[in-house]
């Protein structure tokens, strides 16, 4: 059985949540790679609508288990809050498991988060303000308070002194904010070990058993990856890997192990946060886009930009990424509009290109390059077969195949496990 990972093509956002929720159901494991509280994955299911940011999206299937994986920086508030809703609503979460490599974010990650993005002014980045950027800082600078450690709380209490005492010299020195209490933070963070310690496992010994026991396993990842760390568009970009090649060492997996990487790609461009876009709309098209899609954060609720489909970035991604397979979501959005745009090149400083730019600056002063196709006008979000849908609508797909340079798999219509359109089933 195959080792799967999935991974958002664009700027994240591009409705990841459904397709694990879908995929999982003939997954005997979900595990999460990287990321933190900044991302969000919506799922609807006969369950319910829910929004997660730390658990897996297996989770309502009672075969799967679901793993966390020491990528992945967690916020106890933020987990502890997810698995009181799962639970309030008859979801079993005692198959979750915490890799005790994770990191935890912690009460001046939040509050340095803040201070530092209200200190650049309007040069912020657009964080979530989650805390997520200063808890990765934290573990590469090998100051980092790990998921293991609440399981050792003598340990950890001479690590959050040490530690805290160098984070409340900055808080109050640099910004001129109160500093935290030892005592607080410390008793804060035991009373989330006495929920947290049972799940927390060393994980990497029970995913390579599902492995070897040929299990079907899925790997999630979060965000996107034009939002990666070292192929985004830094420095607007999250704190952590999130291509595909992420998925190894958020997981402690040897990269032979992979056999299908699975790409998500929405059938137009959104982002959220400052960074450039260059197909963004600031039209009424792109209002609209954003008013039929509902294009607000699952995080933070903020109005996504939203612009024409932008197939120079989604080449570079695939690339990137070595996709086997695409799902194409929000098809449905487009079903009003009487014609369609495409970014198939940029034009910067007068010459046309199709490579996406490494530099940020370059990339500002790309202007998109459009092919115009014409729309279908006409309602899909019934339609469950290829054949079925408008010849306009498949002569789209198949252009945004051969553009990107990658079979899509799976079309969905609409945001429940139902609304999809399976072309080639996923191995």
């Amino acid at each position: 059985m195959p080792v799967t990972v999935i991974v958002g093509v664009q700027w994240g956002d591009e409705g990841k949540g459904k397709v694990i929720d879908l995929l999982a159901e003939k997954a005997s494991m979900v595990v999460r790679f990287s990321g933190g509280p900044n991302a969000g994955h919506t799922v609807y299911n006969p369950h319910g609508k829910f929004t997660l940011h730390l658990v897996p999206a297996g989770i309502f299937y009672p075969h799967t288990t679901c793993i966390i994986g020491n990528g992945v920086v967690i916020s106890p508030s933020v987990l502890l809050g997810e698995l009181d809703e799962l639970a309030d609503k008859g979801i079993d979460t005692s198959r979750l498991f915490i890799s005790a490599r994770s990191h935890l974010i912690m009460p001046y990650h939040t509050l340095l988060d803040k201070l530092e993005e209200e200190a650049r002014g309007k040069a912020a980045l657009g964080t979530t303000r989650s805390g997520v950027g200063p808890a990765y800082m934290d573990k590469v600078g090998r100051l980092g308070i790990r998921a293991g450690d609440l399981t050792d709380l003598d340990g950890l209490r001479q690590r959050l002194r040490f530690v805290l005492d160098q984070k409340n010299t900055v808080i109050t020195k640099i910004y001129g904010a109160p500093p935290l209490s030892f005592d607080d933070v410390y008793d804060q963070y035991c009373s989330y070990a006495k929920r947290l310690a049972p799940m927390i496992r060393e994980t990497e010994p029970i995913v390579a058993e599902a492995i070897e026991r040929n299990h079907r396993v899925l790997l999630e990842g979060a965000q996107g990856s034009l939002l990666d760390v070292d192929f985004g568009t830094y420095p607007y970009v999250t704190s952590s890997s999130v291509i595909a090649a992420g998925a190894f060492s958020g997981l402690g997996l040897s990269p032979t192990k992979i056999d299908y990487v699975f790409g998500v790609v929405k059938a137009y461009t959104t982002r959220v946060g400052a960074g450039p876009m260059p197909t963004e709309l600031h039209d009424e098209t792109g209002e609209k886009i954003r008013q039929i899609a509902q294009e607000f954060g699952a995080t933070t609720g903020r109005a996504r930009r939203c612009g024409w489909f932008d197939a120079v970035a989604a080449r570079f991604s695939t690339r990137i990424n070595g996709f086997n397979g695409l799902v194409l979501t929000r098809l449905d959005v487009l079903d009003s509009f009487p014609s369609i745009k495409i970014c198939i090149a940029y034009r910067l400083n007068g010459v046309v290109t199709d490579r996406f730019p490494t530099s940020i600056a370059a990339l500002e002063k790309c202007q998109p390059v459009y092919e115009e196709l014409p729309g279908w006008q006409c309602r899909t979000a019934d339609m469950r077969r290829f054949s079925e849908l408008p010849k306009q609508a498949r002569d789209y797909i198949r252009r945004l195949e051969e553009l990107m340079g990658c079979p899509i798999d799976i079309i969905s219509i609409g945001p429940r496990r139902e609304e999809s359109i399976t072309i080639r089933p996923i191995p």
